[in-house]
Order: C-alpha cells, then sequence, then structure tokens
C-alpha cells in the first residue's frame, strides 16, 4: 500500500471577506475515524454554498472542517473502522459537511458513492451537494410526480441544471427562469420545456400561459425576496414550493391568504447541518434512484468550467458573477 503523506495542501479561509481571502496552505493530512473514509481527492465541486461560508454567514456545524467544499470525487485513500462498504483504492465521489478544498477529505462512508458508469472524476465531483439538493427538495418535500409540472429558478446554475435533467427524465415537465438567451437555450437542452428570461418577461405571467392558467406544481426557489410571494401567484392549487436559498434576501411580506385559499405548500430546507444518518439515508435514495439515470445517460453534469485547486479564488469569482453554466470544478494534482 502506498504510504500517506502527512501534510496536504488545502485552501482555507483567512478571514471572512472577498474572494482573495482564500489562502492555498498546508494541513496536517486528517485521519479517518469511525465509520469515515479518507478520500485522495481529484476534484472538488464550488458551491454557492461555500460563498457564503467565505463570507462569514455560514459556519461549519460543530465538529466539521473550517475548510470550505462540500463534494468531491477520487480514490480511497484510507479506511476508517467500520467504514464498510468500500476499498481502498475504489473510485468514489462523496457530500462532505465540510474540508473538500483540500488534496485529501474525510467523508462518512455512507454518504460517499461509487463514480457513476460512464463518468469522469471532474463530472462525479459536481454531483453530490446538487443531486442530493435536488432529490430531497424537489422529490422527496416537494412530491414531484411524473406529468407534473416543476418550475426552476436559475435554471443554468448547478441546481437548476441538474433540477431540470433529473425531472424532466422521470417524466415531468420543466419550466426553468434564467437570465439570458444563451441561458435559455441551455435549460431547452437540457430538457426543459419552456425557459423564461427574467429581464425581460414576467415568470407568473409567462408560467400560467405555459400551463394554461394552471400554474407550476412545484417550484423549486434559490432567490427568496419578493420571488415568494410571486411564486404562490404562479403556483397551481395544491402547488408546493420549496426554498432552499434566499439570495434576494429573507426579509419578505406575503399574503398568507393566498397559501390557504389555494392549499399551497411553502417548505425549505437546508442539508450541511443534518445528521449524518439523515444524509446516508439520501445517500441510499440518490444511488437507488437518481443513480440509474446517470448511468443510462439521461442525467449528466453540466461543467461550467475547471480551475487547479490554487486558484479558489478565482472559481468563487466566476460563480458571484452568475456568468457560469452548470458547475465550476477545482482540480488538485491527483486529477
Amino acid at each position: 500500500m502506498t504510504e500517506l503523506p502527512t501534510k496536504m495542501a488545502a485552501i482555507a479561509i483567512e478571514k471572512p471577506g472577498a474572494p482573495d481571502v482564500l489562502r492555498l496552505v498546508d494541513r496536517p493530512l486528517p485521519g479517518p475515524g469511525a465509520g469515515e473514509i479518507l478520500i485522495r481527492v481529484a476534484a472538488s465541486g464550488v458551491n454557492r454554498p461555500d460563498i457564503f461560508q467565505r463570507q462569514g454567514h455560514y459556519p461549519p456545524p460543530k465538529g466539521a472542517s473550517d475548510l470550505p467544499g462540500l463534494e468531491v470525487s477520487g480514490h480511497i485513500a484510507a479506511l476508517g473502522a467500520g467504514a464498510t462498504g468500500h476499498a481502498i483504492g475504489d473510485a468514489v465521489t462523496a457530500l462532505l459537511s465540510g474540508g473538500g478544498y483540500a488534496e485529501y477529505a474525510l467523508a462518512s462512508a455512507g454518504c460517499a458513492l461509487p463514480v457513476p458508469g460512464g463518468l469522469s472524476l471532474v463530472e462525479a465531483a459536481a454531483l453530490p451537494e446538487t443531486v442530493f439538493t435536488v432529490w430531497h427538495n424537489v422529490f422527496e418535500r416537494g412530491g414531484l410526480l411524473e406529468g407534473e409540472t416543476l418550475l426552476v429558478h436559475g435554471g443554468t446554475s448547478g441546481i437548476g441544471t441538474t433540477a431540470i435533467q433529473i425531472a424532466a427524465a422521470r417524466g415531468a415537465r420543466v419550466i426553468a427562469t434564467a437570465g439570458s438567451a444563451d441561458k435559455c437555450a441551455a435549460c431547452i437542452r437540457l430538457g426543459a420545456s419552456v425557459a423564461i428570461n427574467y429581464r425581460d418577461e414576467d415568470f407568473v405571467e409567462a408560467t400560467k400561459a405555459a400551463t394554461d392558467g394552471r400554474g407550476a406544481d412545484v417550484i423549486l426557489d434559490m432567490v427568496g425576496g419578493d420571488y415568494v410571494a410571486r411564486n404562490m401567484a404562479a403556483a397551481a392549487e395544491d402547488g408546493r414550493i420549496v426554498q432552499i436559498a434566499f439570495l434576494g434576501g429573507s426579509d419578505i411580506h406575503l399574503d398568507a391568504q393566498r397559501l390557504m385559499t389555494r392549499r399551497l405548500t411553502w417548505t425549505g430546507s437546508t442539508l450541511r447541518a443534518r445528521p449524518v444518518a439523515f444524509k446516508e439515508r439520501l445517500a441510499a435514495a440518490v444511488r437507488r434512484e437518481v443513480w440509474p439515470l446517470i448511468e443510462a445517460g439521461h442525467v449528466r453534469p453540466l461543467i461550467d468550467s475547471t480551475m487547479p485547486l490554487r486558484d479558489a479564488a478565482r472559481a468563487h469569482e466566476r460563480m458571484e458573477s452568475s456568468d457560469h453554466i452548470g458547475k465550476i470544478v477545482l482540480l488538485t494534482e491527483a486529477g
């Protein structure tokens, strides 16, 4: 067995602030505890929660690494006691509570899944945070069924591109919003039936028009702000609105009577702070329900760009520009 190093390169947050607070540092190599695996990281996905953590708004849960990074792919380098279902050398992708911006990362064995057949390690690194989030929020909390209509805001984000593909593959009709003609075209290529340029059109009116006045059965929103009330207007009766972020602010005003009289459900969730047991159950559901869609070619992560780990600040700048279409992925030397 290859001897492991004692140190690793990682990206640390020097202090809360702009992207330039991200620093390349040396850290001691972590050792896997009971039920954990150590992954030699090939690639790390960049996600909006990483931005929030860097800004000081999203601290890691107790016991998690202080390093950013919620998803990685790579090969298992070591196994902790009781870490079953894996072997050293296996190619895996894993959901983390933190620590992904590094050459090695710890994961719960139950939160690591085999790299789907036909995917590269770069593509695999773009899966866990988005797929786990979409599966739980759209299908478990939102209860999206075959034949129903899903409205996805931010259609070309990592979450958006994933939601469009999985929903379409499972027989739902998808309406997506995006901020340019090019982004709308990308949504259509991914499987959306209708793409709404929110800069030119009112998404409420456009959604109603696309559904013969009925509205969307499920709405996935990360904007918040004035979208909360507008989502309720765009929803069908008995519609389910799932909130996963408040990029437009959480100080909102809404007509609660509309919620009641139209029998709407407004729910939401965060993933990072949930117990490991919950994430492991979610991982099992994703492997059962989504992995076959990926291996059959119905769902494939859309990669916007790749950058070396040392360029994490540049990756954050690109994400904050909102010019990206799909996922931004950081590469280590192992990748």
